[in-house]
């Protein structure tokens, strides 16, 4: 991602309203700096526009038929918007993101909502009537749901790209990856100070030694435990050390 897909990833996700698809296709960039964003919006119009003919909760499920199978859940292309329209599929979040999408598009009212261990799309008002859709499995469901903020929303998209870099062996690139997951994380309004840590850690690691150092040294300020604030005193002295 350049300086300016990363500015405007922070803009756009510290907005009143938050605009998800563009949010999660500036995360893309990330893997494909070329990429053209406003492709993957015009490629969320032309779904839209093949269930135009039926703007109801059938219709969108018809237009999202294709994206109804499993995901390689270890494969990051399952969590970047713009394989995921490419490839017809990915993680039940971004599946979810691509419902959304379209049933905003459709004049549908759409939110996010959580049922144990997976997104799905509330159309309707989740206080007065509405349907609960699970575009991953392609089916309604009955029962509670709980709201799920746009911020909170993009924040688990990139903890799960987090995830998926500690199930994979150690390595660089890894390790890259996990670093962009949580220095976009950083960006959005809401999230784990831990995450400084990590991110001091991981610069540490790639050979960034003075910044690593400077955020872990930031980071001890910030944590109330005065054992985990030294420790993380004594990570940046070691970084330190490696520029003699």
């Amino acid at each position: 991602m350049t300086g300016r897909s990363r500015a405007q990833f922070a803009e756009v996700v510290r907005s009143e309203r938050v605009d998800v698809g563009l949010a999660a296709s500036l995360v893309a960039c990330e893997v494909e700096p070329t990429l053209d964003v406003d492709e993957v919006l015009a490629a969320l119009d032309e779904l839209a526009a093949s269930a135009a003919g039926d703007r109801s909760p059938q219709g969108l499920r018809l237009a999202l038929s294709p994206f109804a199978q499993e995901a390689d859940f270890d494969d990051v292309r399952s969590s970047l918007l713009s394989e995921v329209l490419r490839r017809r599929r990915g993680l039940p979040l971004l599946v979810s993101i691509v419902a959304v999408e379209v049933a905003t598009r459709l004049g549908l009212a759409a939110s996010y909502a959580t049922i144990p261990g997976r997104v799905v799309v509330v159309l309707g008002d989740l206080e007065d009537e509405h349907t609960v859709f699970d575009p991953y499995a392609g089916t309604l469901l009955d029962g509670p749901v709980a709201a799920l903020s746009a911020g909170d929303l993009l924040l688990r998209l990139l903890t799960n790209i987090r995830a998926l870099t500690h199930r994979q062996p150690p390595s660089l690139d890894a390790a890259r990856t996990r670093l962009w997951s949580v220095e976009l994380s950083l960006l959005l309004p809401r999230h784990p100070v831990a995450l400084r840590r990590e991110r001091g850690e991981l610069l540490v690691r790639l050979g960034s030694h003075l910044l690593g150092a400077e955020e872990l040294e930031e980071y001890a300020a910030l944590v109330p435990d005065a054992a985990v604030a030294e420790e993380c005193r004594r990570e940046a002295r070691q970084a330190r050390a490696r520029l003699n």
